[in-house]
């Protein structure tokens, strides 16, 4: 479009603003201010009379919306209404609502927000709409939406704007409501396993629990620096200590790090931990959870993600990260002896590592770049090195490795899960070397939480841990492309 083709649709759209707040002007002079109206009595929604037509029709409701449609043909007219649920059409006649009403009706505008009353009927052509009694205006919409046969499908405007894209797009509505459906599925189950929901803070004066870099922020009151989290795994840990022994919360953590499909710095996520079990106990429930979820928010156990089909019903796929290395990049781990080896390897396999690396860490960098991308069926991927599991216990059998995995589908890591390190002495030792790193660059690394090490000094019960990313979740079962496609409102740099 040229700029006199954008200068000349401007002034058409302001021209339009400049009518619609000329209606307003005139309601209020007439003692018809809509923006007055505090309430109206919404009997059923459009799905409800459109699931339910044979019990509906004949009878008398009301429905609220936004108007979306409008035909006006002299003294009957019909008009599409949109609520949460749906569409549903009305007819409108001035024999029906009364000649005052019609008039007021004719001036309705594209997006006005109105309340309808009458008998649910099918028309010749066998629509189900409401045979209007009263058309009541609720609220006055002063902006003009786009166009609805080209509709919004810029996807900058949507994310800023996700009240106009909720209105012209049903299928993100749809996405919502499945999100807000598949986090209440997650509650019910974990309910049912006598799971405790709680909360804890997200202002922390040390943000552990992950590698990321946190947020910072001052405290006015206190005149101290705070952070704000980017786990959940410390508090939570502490309540174990304290005697709760399956406790869960769902909420947002903050991690200062870049925007890409599948990263937003502020995002959803679950943690939950359970006194007396392990890893293997924290992969059965992450199997039953997802399966679960599915069957109650999709109806069925296979999904689809861009084209690709994963069965959520058959067992998930165990392999250590060594043996997935082995398959995928032909390299025997078993056989590296020193970090000295790890890095000629990864020199050899064109792996890019920091000096600091260590052995367990070039593994990962090497599990990274030739497994994960073909993990996707679901699959638990166990046994991590201990250079990056700072919280984890240590396999009894190999020191050098712990009780860890990740599970993925579709190439992407969704969960990450521990038998939890409980030994205060070791955990010592563990952040003591995460200061080191830090120290020497890694602004990820763990800081010392003294309180953290006091609270196992009191005693934590053998415990099994796991983190899940909920957005990620979502993304999978809607078929969402990208992680802002499932945040209501995602993190956007400022128009300025």
């Amino acid at each position: 479009m040229t700029r006199q083709q954008n200068n000349v649709q401007e002034q058409d759209v302001n021209q339009l603003r400049k009518v619609r707040r000329e209606k307003l002007a005139e309601l209020q002079t007439n003692g018809k201010d809509p923006f007055k109206i505090t309430k109206y009595d919404v009997t059923c929604h459009a799905a409800d009379i459109k699931d339910h037509y044979e019990e509906m029709e004949g009878k008398h409701v009301s429905v609220a919306g936004r108007v979306m449609q409008k035909r006006v043909m002299g003294k009957a007219s019909f008009c599409n209404v949109l609520d949460q649920s749906g569409n549903i059409q009305s007819y409108v006649a001035r024999d029906g609502i009364g000649e005052e009403a019609y008039k007021e009706f004719k001036k309705l505008d594209i997006g006005d927000i109105v309340g309808i009353e009458g008998e649910v009927f099918k028309t010749k052509t066998g629509e189900i709409s409401i045979h209007a009694s009263a058309v009541k205006l609720l609220s006055k919409s002063l902006q003009i939406l786009p166009e609805k046969f080209h509709g919004l499908t810029n996807t900058d405007t949507r994310y800023r704007q996700r009240y106009v894209d909720l209105i012209m797009n049903p299928e993100v509505r749809d996405t919502f409501i499945k999100r807000s459906h598949i986090i209440s599925a997650i509650r019910r189950y974990l309910d049912s396993q006598g799971f405790l929901e709680v909360e804890t803070p997200m202002l922390v004066s040390n943000a552990g629990g992950a590698a990321a870099r946190p947020f910072e922020t001052h405290f006015n009151a206190l005149g101290e620096d705070f952070k704000l989290r980017i786990s959940l795994e410390l508090y939570l840990k502490r309540l174990i200590v304290g005697g709760l022994e399956k406790v869960y919360e769902i909420g947002r953590v903050f991690r200062n790090e870049g925007l890409d499909t599948r990263h937003n710095p502020e995002f959803t996520l679950m943690e939950l931990y359970q006194a007396y079990t392990d890893y293997n106990g924290m992969m059965d429930l992450t199997e039953n959870l997802y399966r679960h979820v599915a069957q109650e928010v999709l109806g069925t156990t296979t999904i689809t993600y861009n084209g690709v089909e994963m069965d959520l019903g058959k067992p998930f796929e165990r392999i250590t990260m060594v043996d997935a290395v082995k398959k995928y990049a032909g390299v025997d781990w078993n056989e590296v002896k020193t970090t000295e080896d790890a890095k000629k390897l990864a020199d050899e396999h064109h792996v890019e590592y920091e000096e600091r690396h260590k052995k367990g860490d070039i593994l990962s960098l090497f599990f990274e770049e030739f497994a994960e991308k073909h993990l996707i069926q679901p699959t638990f991927v166990t046994d991590h090195p201990i250079e990056i599991s700072p919280l984890t216990k240590k396999k009894p059998d190999d020191p050098e490795y712990v009780e860890r995995f990740e599970f993925f589908m579709n190439g992407w890591e969704m969960a990450n899960a521990y038998s939890e390190l409980n030994d205060p002495i070791d955990q010592r030792e563990r952040f003591k070397d995460q200061e080191e790193q830090l120290a020497q660059g890694n602004d990820e690394a763990n800081t010392t939480d003294e309180d953290f090490l006091n609270a196992l000094e009191i005693g934590m019960p053998p415990t099994g841990g796991i983190g899940f990313g909920i957005d990620r979740m979502c993304m999978l079962l809607t078929d969402s492309a990208a992680i802002r496609d499932v945040l209501l409102f995602p993190t956007m740099k400022s128009k300025e």
